[in-house]
């Protein structure tokens, strides 16, 4: 649908974000003992759904097609020099439901704000759902 006005051309002109920051609650210990916190993930494909489908470790159990995804979509963390599954696998149990919730949040939903009213006052603002903190999101 094309959009005439100001508004239409606005939205045309923004550029489709594709990654999206994130800070872990605890942050991955690497084999030198550095705390990698703050990463990047990007919006998953059709393939990266489909893919880790493929993988023996994803069929002889289910519950590790979270580890491998995440693996594949993970743009980067902290001063690593690559994401892999591997990485996620040795992540501590609270960051991988942290990333496992980023992931649905920008791709189930397709952003990662929503509208909300104060309870009290009722006005309406937006809130960030991907905080970069421990409680924001």
């Amino acid at each position: 649908m094309r959009r005439d006005g100001p508004a239409g051309a606005q939205q045309q002109r923004e550029a489709l974000r594709t990654e999206f920051e994130f800070e872990l609650p605890r942050g991955f210990v690497d084999e030198s003992g550095t705390v990698h916190r703050n990463g990047a993930m990007r919006l998953a494909t059709a393939r990266d759904e489909l893919i880790p489908l493929r993988d023996v470790r994803v069929r002889e159990n289910p519950a590790y097609l979270s580890v491998v995804l995440l693996g594949r979509v993970i743009t980067r963390l902290g001063t690593l020099a690559s994401v892999h599954d591997g990485t996620v696998e040795n992540m501590f149990a609270s960051d991988l439901a942290f990333l496992q919730d980023f992931y649905r949040q920008i791709n189930a939903e397709g952003h990662t704000r929503a509208a909300v009213s104060c309870p009290h006052c009722e006005e309406s603002f937006e809130v960030e759902l991907a905080g970069s903190r421990l409680g924001e999101s």
